[in-house]
């Protein structure tokens, strides 16, 4: 993240980090760049995710990094996560995934408690679907705008999903492990902050493997042996804000 942000294409932005060190096992982390130009650390912390008896060979996790923030006049809180990933199958890994989605809750329960119209964010490499227990049974987030109650997280990438778009490809089957989801305060579009206005996966055709068994894939900067020059073996998605202005 140093290297990025001191990048000469980026270095002028002034770009900031926030990053704690997690035990996982590998030792992954994950982190938050923002500019401070429009966005403003108020606080920041780890939280640890227990992972349950079974659930994984290793013993940690990665903490899942809550960040909260004054974006152009709005507090917002920010979840960032990368929750126990697949292997080993997908039920015998769920409950490390159940774990870290009940950690999010946990923690938006607690602020929604002093403020019940809070804008949170919860967004990283979730892998687990949008139709995923750990979404829509632990999270409860839904997809339809129109089913969403105040309290509740609102999923933009289940219709993506529905329709066979996704951030990663296995067994020539797409899967959207990286979302973001988003409390029901953004919705409102008549609001003076910012609300809610689409999203979308950045899949551009310089990102895309052209050749080999993962043609049509994000490219991965190794296949194997062979170095591709890729940037990931997932795309990123991101979310689209406006706000009214005079």
């Amino acid at each position: 993240m140093q290297d990025l942000i001191h990048h000469p294409l980026l270095a002028n932005r002034n770009y900031k980090i926030v990053h704690y060190d997690s035990k996982d096992a590998r030792g992954v982390d994950v982190g938050f760049l923002y500019n401070p130009k429009y966005f403003r650390v108020v606080a920041s912390t780890k939280l640890f995710v227990h992972l349950p008896e079974g659930a994984k060979s290793a013993y940690f996790t990665r903490d899942i990094l809550w960040v909260k923030g004054i974006l152009d006049g709005d507090t917002v809180h920010v979840f960032v996560n990368h929750w126990p990933s697949r292997l080993g199958g997908e039920e015998r890994s769920m409950p490390g995934r159940l774990a870290a989605a009940q950690m999010d809750k946990n923690m938006i329960d607690s602020i929604r408690k002093y403020d019940a119209n809070a804008k949170i964010i919860v967004m990283g490499d979730l892998n687990d679907d949008p139709i995923s227990p750990s979404v829509t049974k632990v999270l409860q987030a839904k997809g339809n705008v129109e089913d969403v109650r105040p309290g509740e997280l609102f999923n933009p990438w289940v219709y993506m999903y529905k329709k066979g778009l996704g951030t990663l490809a296995y067994q020539d089957a797409w899967g959207l492990f990286d979302q973001i989801m988003i409390s029901y305060t953004w919705l409102n579009k008549t609001q003076q902050g910012y609300f809610y206005y689409q999203q979308h996966i950045f899949n551009k055709a310089f990102m895309v493997e052209n050749i080999g068994k993962y043609k049509g894939y994000p490219m991965r900067t190794w296949d194997g042996n062979t170095y591709r020059g890729g940037y990931s073996d997932h795309f990123p998605t991101y979310l689209v804000m406006l706000k009214k202005v005079n």
